[in-house]
């Protein structure tokens, strides 16, 4: 990944708009086209919709469509040629906008019924010529996000790695609040542990944020949490294991000399 802020002009290229102001249109009435519809027109931009599906964006200059990966084709189909047509999908390439001047612009945020806040976040971007990508780098700068180019063959680990991240978090922490109802325990006090352990992970990094008995090889505590855990939650018995062998693993690791 390749981060635009170094690599792109401040100036638009020959072409491109030079200021908010182009008009776009917002495909798709789903999360992200509503947080995204409302962000653009906060951040200075004409925006039409978010429209649905099938929409051929008539008046804009640009389209971006924010529709289910299988539906990027169709929904790109609709738009006649001329216009810049973009998609937000994290691992979809330009294939699915052929026939038009492509870009993709990916918020690296989590996005829920309330809307998001894409201030601070990353945003992977890709364009099929100069004057595509500089306008996905605009939109997320707009936004207040940090553009990256994104190749192509990356998408796919790029995405995953964000389901990762985000995702399976909110999956695991679904599993640990269920454990802890066994034991009379609400979510909200798990709620700043789990704060504190990703901002010291986003603070110091996997090797000084590690805490816990498989970090300190604690056999004894892990084995009387395994009993609990299958006793309370047998469903989890498989997810505990694997974390503890996962836990076990980059302890391990990060415990060699650099």
């Amino acid at each position: 990944m390749r981060e635009l802020e170094r690599d792109l002009p401040s100036r638009p290229p020959a072409g491109a708009p030079r200021a908010p102001g182009r008009r776009l249109a917002v495909v798709g009435r789903g999360r992200l086209g509503r947080a995204l519809a409302d962000a653009l027109r906060r951040a200075g931009y004409p925006v039409e919709g978010p429209l649905g599906r099938g929409a051929d964006g008539a008046g804009a200059e640009a389209v971006l469509l924010c529709v289910p990966d299988g539906e990027i084709a169709a929904a790109a189909a609709a738009v006649p040629a001329g216009r810049l047509v973009g998609h937000c999908s994290g691992a979809t390439g330009l294939a699915p906008l052929a026939g038009h001047e492509a870009f993709s612009l990916h918020p690296l945020m989590t996005v829920t019924e309330r809307g998001a806040e894409f201030s601070g976040a990353g945003a992977a971007v890709a364009g099929s010529s100069r004057r595509a990508l500089a306008l996905a780098a605009e939109l997320a700068r707009a936004l207040g996000m940090c553009p990256v180019e994104l190749a192509e063959a990356d998408r796919v680990a790029y995405h995953a790695a964000a389901s990762m991240a985000s995702n399976f978090l909110i999956t695991l922490e679904a599993a640990a609040e269920r454990l802890a109802a066994t034991a009379g325990l609400e979510r909200q006090l798990l709620v700043p542990l789990v704060r504190a352990s990703v901002e010291n992970w986003a603070r110091l990094g996997p090797r000084r944020a590690l805490t816990g008995p498989v970090a300190r090889g604690d056999e004894a505590t892990v084995a009387a949490q395994r009993r609990a855990v299958r006793e309370r939650a047998p469903e989890l018995g498989g997810l505990f294991d694997a974390l503890v062998e996962a836990t076990r693993s980059l302890a391990a690791a990060e415990a060699q000399p650099a």
